[in-house]
């Protein structure tokens, strides 16, 4: 098996458990005032994992709950079992299991499952597809939806440089956009299938858990991917992520999110 269907296989086998969770009386564990894991999260990492180390054992595995095993290595395996925690606890169906394989400072596979529609995107980083009981499809990004998800959470407060709030009360977003608040990675993968034309969020993407399963998919389905300053998500002092399925598209939102005149956000040098 090699790495792209393996990551598929690992997001699957956490997807499963996700599913047979879903709707069920699960236990919470807190991680903060705001933000808990669930029995699902656990037991979803724990599936994903075995699979990840039976195929492969020696390369690391960083997850969400268990943090870093293994012995450091090129290979690490950034694994999500379950964004959208807080969705799936009010039974609200819009979640993913989020999987990907870093060799270097590379993405080389990936995979975001949907649990509930039992749809998995995922990449070899040549290109992208839609896995469904029907087969691949290949994912082919568009803006013709004109939705843009915009992520309310706070993952890295910046403040000064974007606000997603303003951003999606600006006139100028308001009469090209429809603004949308997904509250899950599962977002990034509707870009790169053309179920929305955009996504923003602020944060740091280095070694994301959350994030690095669906920029991959996004990068590989020919997504614009950049920071809020229009350059690499993961250079020095960039901050948030915009991923867009045209340039266009790409360039009317950084520049709402850059000027400062309209109180979203401004360019920091």
């Amino acid at each position: 098996m090699d790495d792209a269907e393996l990551a598929v296989a690992a997001a699957e086998a956490g997807a499963a458990v996700v599913r047979a969770h879903y709707g069920a009386e699960v236990e919470h564990f807190a991680k903060s005032a705001t933000d808990f894991a669930t029995t699902a999260d656990v037991e979803a990492e724990r599936a994903i994992v075995a699979v990840l180390r039976e195929a492969r054992p020696d390369d690391a595995v960083l997850g969400e709950e268990s943090g870093l095993t293994g012995v450091a290595a090129p290979r690490t395996w950034l694994v999500d079992p379950l964004c959208g925690t807080l969705n799936f606890a009010v039974t609200t169906p819009l979640l993913a299991t989020n999987v990907a394989l870093r060799v270097g400072d590379r993405v080389e596979a990936a995979a975001s499952a949907d649990p509930i529609a039992r749809e998995v995107f995922w990449t070899d980083g040549t290109g992208a597809w839609c896995r469904t009981v029907a087969g691949d499809a290949r994912l082919r990004p568009s803006a013709d939806s004109a939705l843009v998800d915009v992520n309310l959470d706070v993952v890295h407060p910046d403040p000064g440089r974007f606000r997603p709030a303003a951003l999606l009360g600006h006139p100028d977003f308001r009469a090209r956009y429809g603004g949308r608040v997904f509250s899950t990675t599962l977002a990034l993968a509707w870009v790169a299938a053309g179920r929305r034309a955009a996504y923003v969020t602020d944060g740091r993407f280095t070694d994301n858990v959350h994030f690095a399963a669906g920029i991959a998919i996004c990068r590989a389905a020919g997504c614009v991917v950049t920071d809020l300053r229009g350059e690499a998500v993961d250079s020095p002092g960039g901050s948030g992520l915009v991923v867009t399925a045209d340039h266009a598209t790409h360039d009317h939102l950084l520049a709402l999110c850059a000027n400062p005149s309209d109180g979203i956000g401004k360019q920091q040098v």
